[in-house]
């Protein structure tokens, strides 16, 4: 039995190679995709490194702004002081109103305005960071005004720097998780979701096509038990699977320096798993769909859904809850988060212990079914 599916496996191969679609999906589409994706989002989950805000303010504003510019460079901004005319070109804006460190000094009101373009946590969030810096100056003058000391630069610089009464101590509460962008997410997404759609499209359609042009009916006839067939031909898409993985993980590596994390060994069984149960699934759906439209269509459709709510396309972190819960019951969910935990957030491989272990049972239940219902016509 071994021995005729190692023979049906090796003349599947050969004749699946054979077919120029196979290396478009399999080889080509894939880097195109590593890169055009890569690149739209190489920064799109990643929190910018200062956050530029425009400050205009008077030459008679004195030395008490440049105290409060200090305070939001503290506090993540980038601030570029710029005239008022040329303001509006800045989201985040800051406005100081002329004689406004005379003004502060000698007791009178000065309003120093914060004008944000949008709403949101993002707009509450800066205007929460505004007001820190400006009423942490105020705090040093009333330090000032308490100790009877002048107001200067140098004295501000002082009391800045002065340890403080109360400190605030953080520490985490657990391992930070770095939501994987650009290159790191778009490559192993791309593999997943190509590895996917190849198997039930290419792997779906030679099985249709074989049963409507009669050869399984031949093979049928011959002593080959049915259980063999199923095994030889689920056997030459699980090899195409490894093969289009291999592929796909040094491209990466190679044109894209795609870090594949210290824990390589587990990441090619965590893949090689998930592409047993593909071939297992492209598979079913040759073997039950009637036309080689349904095989087309179905393929398509169900390689794109569970790419999208797998996490392929986007990292399934930065979803909802319910949708990175609703991303576990798929394939496609079970290797992206596997990936991510070796890869990215440097778990152990232990962690992906059931990632494997359900994607080896999927694959083994869907071998019982092709064994007993496998169909020659």
């Amino acid at each position: 039995m071994l021995r005729d599916a190692l023979y049906l496996a090796r003349k599947d191969l050969r004749q699946m190679f054979r077919r120029r679609e196979m290396w478009l999906w399999a080889f080509l589409m894939p880097i195109l995709f590593f890169y055009f994706i890569g690149t739209v989002t190489g920064g799109a989950y990643r929190p910018p490194a200062a956050e530029r805000i425009g400050l205009a303010a008077p030459a008679d504003a004195g030395f008490l702004v440049d105290a409060i510019v200090r305070r939001l460079e503290a506090q993540g901004f980038k601030v570029d002081r710029v005239e008022e005319s040329r303001l509006a070109r800045y989201t985040r804006r800051i406005t100081v109103p002329p004689g406004f460190t005379a003004s502060v000094l000698a007791g009178r009101q000065a309003v120093v305005t914060l004008t944000r373009a949008g709403g949101g946590l993002g707009a509450d969030y800066d205007e929460i960071r505004v007001k820190r810096a400006a009423y942490s100056v105020l705090a040093d003058l009333v330090v000032a005004a308490k100790d009877g000391d002048d107001v200067t630069p140098a004295f501000l610089e002082k009391v800045a720097a002065a340890p403080r009464t109360i400190t605030v101590s953080v520490t985490p509460a657990g391992k930070r998780k770095i939501i994987p962008s650009g290159f790191q997410q778009a490559v192993p997404g791309t593999m997943v979701m190509f590895l996917l759609l190849v198997m039930f499209t290419t792997g779906g359609i030679t099985l249709h096509q074989e049963r409507t042009h009669g050869i399984l009916l031949r093979l049928a006839s011959t002593p080959m038990h049915r259980g063999a067939v199923a095994a030889g031909k689920w056997l030459s898409r699980f090899v195409l699977g490894l093969v289009q993985t291999a592929f796909g993980m040094m491209a990466g590596a190679v044109l894209f320096r795609v870090d594949w994390g210290p824990h390589a060994p587990a990441v090619c069984l965590l893949l090689a798993a998930y592409a047993a149960l593909a071939a297992g699934a492209g598979m079913l759906l040759g073997n039950f769909c009637r036309t080689e439209g349904q095989v087309i269509g179905l393929g398509v459709i169900a390689s794109n859904v569970c790419a999208m709510i797998g996490g392929c396309w986007w990292p399934a972190e930065i979803t909802p809850l319910w949708a990175q819960r609703a991303a576990l019951l798929l394939p496609t969910g079970w290797a992206m988060d596997g990936l991510h935990k070796l890869i990215s957030f440097g778990d152990s491989p232990l962690s992906v212990a059931p990632h494997i272990a359900a994607m080896v049972a999927a694959a083994w239940l869907a071998g019982c079914v092709l064994a007993r219902r496998f169909r020659f016509q």
